[in-house]
């Protein structure tokens, strides 16, 4: 025990047995060499924080990469609207919270709202339920800047602050990488399944792997792959035409023994729906088969 120690660890710096956990504990014991009453052999899932008491959530399913500019966001909008033309009630968290463009993608522009229950999200034209930082600022253009505790926090708080209103499927929008918000969204939001988002390029094989070893770190299966900007298709002969080279999504899917749910093309159009608030008007074709598996995976 420290000298002059008061006994709260919240207010003190000293590392000793008084404390339950050393400062800074990110409750990640495969990566820290502490041993400490934290490390007690249990699983990570053990530190799943409950939803807000008024919430009903059914599946959580994360969408992620290893790195950004992927098309994660456009890709967990359009499962979104694609589950949602199924007939399920779904939502969105948005836990990228520096880069957030969910909220501009359905063309929601009111800030969240809360009363002494909670916090609620906001709807969309056909009923998705969406929170993202974006709603918590006087004007979406403000940056975020915050380190990553903070960062980490407010996302949690998504989950256990937010009402999920009866929501069947809960998509989370991952931010890029493997920092501080995606260790907080697997230790503290029970997600069922990732799906993995990637492009074509060589180097697929790496950022897959790189999800797929955090996934296992954090004891969530992956659902599949989606390979997205596969191909784009010529307005004039209707050729579809590889920009970024053969696709390698196959083989990366058979050597990890992942199905592949979805290939997408480069579509202008998807781009400017999401620009003007219409993603809900978008052909979702490319992901429709994608949705389905996704239940099908959740039932099993």
């Amino acid at each position: 025990m420290a000298e002059n120690c008061t006994h709260d660890c919240a207010t003190c710096g000293q590392d000793c047995a008084e404390r339950e956990v050393p400062a800074g504990c990110t409750h990640d014991c495969s990566t820290c060499g502490e041993n400490c009453p934290s490390r007690n052999g249990g699983s990570i899932r053990d530190l799943i924080e409950p939803a807000h008491e008024m919430s009903e959530v059914g599946k959580v399913i994360a969408v992620a990469s290893g790195k950004g500019g992927v098309g994660k966001s456009m890709v967990t909008s359009l499962l979104a609207v694609a589950m949602s033309r199924l007939g399920y009630r779904v939502g969105i968290l948005d836990s990228d919270v520096t880069g957030p463009s969910i909220p501009r993608a359905f063309g929601i522009k009111e800030r969240a709202k809360s009363d002494a229950a909670g916090i609620y999200p906001a709807e969309t034209a056909n009923g998705v339920s969406v929170m993202s930082a974006n709603m918590l600022l006087e004007e979406e253009t403000a940056p975020i800047i915050w380190r990553g505790p903070m960062i980490a926090g407010i996302v949690k708080q998504f989950w256990t602050d937010v009402i999920w209103n009866d929501v069947d499927f809960l998509f989370v929008d991952m931010p890029p990488g493997t920092g501080d918000v995606p260790i907080t969204v697997f230790q503290s939001i029970p997600v069922d399944g990732v799906v993995v988002v990637a492009s074509p390029q060589e180097l697929v094989g790496m950022v897959v792997e790189k999800a797929l070893n955090m996934t296992n770190a954090m004891e969530v299966n992956i659902v599949g792959l989606v390979e997205n900007m596969s191909y784009a298709v010529c307005p004039d002969c209707g050729k579809e035409i590889k920009i970024f080279g053969e696709s390698h999504i196959e083989r990366i899917g058979e050597e990890y023994g992942l199905p592949v749910l979805a290939k997408m093309p480069i579509d202008p159009q998807l781009a400017h729906l999401a620009d003007v608030g219409a993603i809900e008007l978008a052909d979702t074709s490319y992901l429709d088969e994608a949705a389905k598996k996704i239940v099908e995976f959740c039932k099993d």
